[in-house]
Formats: C-alpha cells, structure tokens, sequence
C-alpha cells in the first residue's frame, strides 16, 4: 500500500499528517478523542466510529444530530460492507397529500418543517454496525457522548460561524423547538461559550440502555409523534417502528490501478465513479496539477457525471437505469468525447440504455476501516426539534421531486436521492483508504479531486486535502476557492467557465478526513488527514 507520495508537498495550510496504528479523523477535536478513548478501552474502528458519531451529533449540531441520516462503508478485515441508513418517507406522503396541501402547480417539497423530515436512520445505522461488527458494548459507546451533553463544551470558531449564518434563516429558526434547544439565552452561543444539551443526554441514555429501541419503538417515537400531532406534522411512531437500515453492496470504478467504491442509489456515490470513468480517456496527469487543463478536465467530467445522476438516480426500485448501465465502460468512453478541451459546456443527460453534514473515519490496527458520514442536510435539517429529548430532524424529504415522470417522486415509505455519500478505496482487492468530503453535491466533487491528486499526481493526503478547490453549481456555473491560483481561475474564465465571486465567504467546498493504509497496520500503521476548513482533528496512537 506504500504509494510514492511526494511528502514535500503541500498548500496554505499550518496541518500535518498524523501517523499511527490506531486512528480517528473527523471534524471536531472532542469528537475524535472519544473514538480514540473507545480504541483505548479495547474497542475496534465500527466501536470508535460509533462513539464519534454519537459526540458529533452534538459538538457540531449544526450539521447533524439524533435525527440523522447515515451510511456507512467498512473494511472487516477481509471484506468491504455498506449500510444504507438513509430514511424513508412517512406513510402519508403520497403525491395527493402534497398537492393537496401546495397545490397542483408545486414541484419540490419543503425544505423546512414537517413535509421536509423522513424517518431519521443514523441511531439504527448505529445499532446495526455495533452488533454486527461491534467488540464493546453498545452503551458504553454512548458514554462520551452523554458526557459532552450533559457537561457541555466550549463552542469553536467554524460552528460558531455555520450557527450563526443558520440563525438568519427565518424559516429555520421560527420551527418549533428550534429556539428551545439552539438558542440559548435567545441567541447564537458565543465563541468560547459553555453549550450544554441535556434533552439530547436524555436520548442518548434511552438509546444507550436499549440499543436503539426506544428511539425507534418507544418513548422517543411515541414523543415524535405527540410532536408532529402537535404541530402540523404527519409522522407517526409506526412509521419509526418499521424503519430498517439495509446492507448493500457497493458499487466500484477502477481508476489509476486502484478501485474507488461508494454506496449505490439511493446516493450520489455514483456521480464521482462515473466521473472517474470519464477521465480515464483523458490522460489528466500529462497536465499540471493545478494549471488550468486539468482542473477543466476534472470540471467538464463531473457536469457530465452530474447530468446523468440528476435525471437517474432515485430509490433503486424506482430507477429506469441500472448503475451497471450507467457505469458501463463504453458508455463512459462515449461521454468523455462530448469534451472540449478549448471550451466550457453545458451538458445534458445521456442515454445508458442502448437500442449536504459530517464525516468521519476511523481504523485500527487489526486492520479494520470504517468510511462513515452522518447529515441532517441544509444546516440544522428541518429545524423541529423534538420537545425534552433533543432530537433534531432532517430535512431529507426536501430531496424528492413532485413532478410526474421522475424517478425520484415522492411516495410512501420511499427513500429520496440522497447527497451524503462515504468513499472507500481498494488495490487489487485490498483496503488502501477510507476518505470522505462533506457539503451537499460539493461530495462527488471532493472525492474526484482529491483522489485524482493523490492517484495522479502523488499527493500525500494532507496536501490533497489542503489544495484548493472548485465546485461546479450548474450550467456553466463553477465556484473556486481564493487559494486557486490567478493564472488557473483566469483561463478558466477563458474557457468559458462563469466563476463567482471567489471571496464569496458562504461557499462551502467541503471539508475531507483521510485515513491511508500505510503496510500491515500492526506495524506501519496509518496516514490521517484533516480538513482546516472546518475544526479537523485526527488523533491516534
């Protein structure tokens, strides 16, 4: 597994690659130390990376909590895993319940309140991890957790900043329950200021003494739906009561003699292997790393890849195309002639057929992996945040559709297209990398970009992850980071590109954690990165 990294390398950033035989990377300091403190205690990488989900539900509550959605992908040792804990759509949400609520002209759902939450997966993603792959037991993984709840911790700089611009969204904020919990005092917690979330260490106990049962089949789904009754809300304790998370297989494009594998739909995991398997025709690394030719190539790919997902991807049993179609090497080798290397374009959908969140990674020295992210999307999900128990709810649902004929229409008990994705990386069978950048559609994107450093370029994982960034939004319509060079962002524009304001500070590029297989990881261990765009910490021993 010892890729020729350059080591020298690196961007504007002050981080350095941790090195280690036990490891924890997320993005946020106290998060990391209480995976690290489960490996301590004898408890393996799914056991610390359930730990640190858990804290992060709180120390960063502005990009997930107790009403997550999650997924999973894990290195057992001698086998890759998914988990799909993504949720599903109360049982009252056939198209008429919408229409007849917005009218027959809407054709998205909201992003905010009640018609915006499905079932939350994360705490069964946790459960079903724990016992099948798990050493400690399940309650003492929610110890650090309940901890940080109940004796609070000191707000950091990036939270603090991501709060903030969420207190001035007025649909957010105005929720019930939102203020209770997320403004103390009756505003944004200061920097440096104590944040405590009892109602949330009330949950965590319940979830702690009964593996997830009373979230899903008892006081906390009873509550849920006191709740929505309440306040306008069509869920119910029986739509919780049903709810599964499902193991999948995933799905894999080689690249650069390595295998890059995601979770399929209902996620956009896709979007980057097809990407991939466009640039595999166009010879990336004869171009300059960070000269204009080669992020244009990596841009043009991804609107390509974009294009198809945008049109394809729904639920599985929904969808009109395969990932096989759509992964389909000719297929690929079709589209990647659409591009032109003197221009920017607008790409549709093809036709395969013929005739934003948190993440973190952990591992640990018998050689186990785990690629795990956890969401409640748009900044604090829906706002509704249950009464006394501190479950904050997604607002997935805003990922269905309303208009007929597409895949992705909203409907009973029916999981939408799901933007927060883990990646894994494999050579020729063997765990090389668990990796992850969060920040809606930006997710695809940063796993391409900062593979293709590390692949063709041999970035260390560090600098992959410090090197600036771009982030296409739609149409011709780009974003890149202030850090990209002039001469690069000017011949993007020469090309045609229409790139925004690049001091824009409220674009997010996304922010990665890194975990590089160095040999046997009882002896060479491992290389963890982490991201400065947000608080990053990688810890290990």
């Amino acid at each position: 597994m010892n890729q020729a990294f350059d080591w020298s390398s690196g961007y504007a950033s002050q981080r350095s690659p941790v090195f280690a035989r036990n490891i924890v990377s997320t993005s946020h300091p106290l998060a990391a130390q209480a995976g690290l403190r489960i490996l301590a205690q004898g408890g393996n990488a799914v056991d610390a990376a359930i730990a640190t989900a858990a804290c992060m539900t709180l120390v960063e509550p502005c990009s997930n909590g107790l009403g997550s959605d999650a997924f999973a992908i894990l290195w057992d040792g001698k086998q890759l895993h998914g988990l799909n804990a993504s949720g599903r759509a109360p049982q009252a949400w056939d198209i008429g319940y919408f229409r007849k609520k917005y009218g027959a002209d809407a054709k998205s759902l909201p992003k905010r309140g009640w018609d915006a939450v499905t079932v939350p997966g994360a705490v069964a993603g946790w459960v079903a991890l724990s016992e099948r792959f798990g050493k400690l037991p399940f309650a003492d993984l929610m110890a650090p957790a309940i901890e940080i709840a109940e004796r609070g911790y000191a707000v950091p700089v990036i939270v603090q900043q991501k709060w903030t611009l969420a207190s001035t969204v007025e649909e957010l904020v105005s929720q019930p329950g939102f203020a209770e919990a997320f403004l103390p005092r009756g505003r944004v917690p200061n920097v440096g200021e104590l944040f405590q979330f009892k109602a949330a260490a009330r949950t965590l106990r319940l979830i702690a003494e009964t593996k997830g049962e009373a979230f899903y089949r008892g006081e906390v789904a009873a509550a849920v739906e006191a709740f929505a009754k309440q306040t306008g809300g069509a869920m119910t304790a029986a739509d919780f009561a049903a709810y599964r998370p499902e193991w999948v297989t995933p799905i894999s494009q080689d690249y650069a003699g390595h295998t890059l594998h995601e979770i399929p739909p209902n996620g956009q995991g896709i979007a980057a292997l097809m990407a991939l398997g466009i640039l595999k025709h166009l010879d990336v690394a004869q171009h300059p790393v960070d000269g204009t030719a080669s992020q244009h190539l990596q841009i043009e790919a991804m609107k390509l890849a974009f294009a198809d997902v945008y049109k394809y991807v729904a639920e599985p049993a929904a969808m009109a195309m395969t990932p096989a179609q759509m992964l389909d090497p000719a297929y690929l080798a079709e589209r990647a002639k659409l591009i032109d290397m003197k221009k920017a374009q607008d790409f549709k959908a093809g036709n395969p057929v013929k005739g934003g969140t948190i993440y973190l990674t952990t591992a640990d020295e018998s050689g186990m992996m785990v690629s795990f992210i956890q969401s409640n999307y748009m900044g604090f999900g829906s706002g509704l945040v249950v009464p006394g128990y501190g479950v904050s709810l997604q607002n997935r649902g805003h990922g269905f559709t309303l208009e007929d004929g597409y895949a992705n229409q909203v409907a009973p008990g029916k999981r939408p297209f799901h933007t927060i994705i883990p990646a894994f990386l494999t050579k020729d069978g063997q765990p090389v990398m668990s990796y992850g950048v969060m920040g809606g559609n930006m997710q695809p994107q940063g796993h391409m970009q900062t593979l293709i450093r590390m692949l063709d370029y041999q970035q260390h994982p560090q600098a992959a992850c410090d090197a600036p960034r771009w982030r296409f939004n739609e149409g011709l319509s780009i974003n890149v980071e202030p850090s990209m060079r002039p001469d690069t962002i000017a011949g993007l524009r020469a090309l045609g590109h229409d790139i925004g304001d690049i001091h824009d500070s409220y674009q997010d590029f996304g922010a990665g954690q890194f975990i590089w297989r160095l040999g046997d990881p009882a002896v060479e261990g491992y290389v963890a990165a982490s991201d400065p765009r947000r608080d990053g910490a990688a810890a290990g021993y």
